[in-house]
This record gives structure tokens, C-alpha cells and sequence, in this order.
């Protein structure tokens, strides 16, 4: 078996229980490590995020995704922390699915 994780830190593991921590690639799957370094990490594992992925990228991914991926109190202080209008933000649709 191949070990792939190219830098994310060990500590962050236990916020990937769901994944095969050994397999996961900073790059391939920046989303995902991402959005767990944002709702879980600490100052040291969010220094590594902004400094893996850049506070541009982590915008981005905030105005993507973070409405849909972050608990509502998670979104909305990164929100501030990050400084990010409303207007750029893509909120998920309301209700569980179109029918």
C-alpha cells in the first residue's frame, strides 16, 4: 500500500476518521482537508493550512463551500475572521432536496 499524505499534519488525524488518514494528499484533496482544518484544527494546524494553501484559496473555498460544509457558527466566524461580504458567499438551496 502506498503512503500519499504529502504534509498534513499528524495531528489532524483524528478529524478524518472516515478516510484513510495515510492515503489523503494535501493537494487532491484540499476541500476536504480544508474544511476539517477550519471547523476542528488548532492554531497550529491553521498555520499550516494558511500557509499550505493560502489565505486566497481558503476564501474561496469559504465563498464555495463553507456555507454548505461548516457548522452555521463555524462559517459565520470564519466568515468575519476572513473578512468575506455576504455577497460572495454561495448558500446551499433550502430544503433537503427539489421535489
Amino acid at each position: 500500500m502506498t503512503t500519499v499524505n504529502s504534509d498534513i499534519p499528524r495531528t489532524l488525524a483524528p478529524f478524518f476518521q472516515e478516510y484513510r488518514f495515510d492515503q489523503l494528499d494535501a493537494t487532491r484533496d484540499a476541500d476536504l482537508v480544508i474544511a476539517r482544518a477550519l471547523a476542528w484544527g488548532n492554531r497550529d494546524e491553521l498555520r499550516w493550512m494558511f500557509a499550505r494553501y493560502g489565505r486566497a484559496r481558503v476564501t474561496d473555498w469559504m465563498c464555495r463551500l463553507g456555507a454548505r460544509r461548516l457548522f452555521r457558527r463555524q462559517f459565520t466566524a470564519w466568515k468575519m475572521i476572513l473578512e468575506i461580504p455576504e455577497t460572495r458567499v454561495i448558500h446551499p438551496p433550502s430544503g433537503v432536496w427539489n421535489h
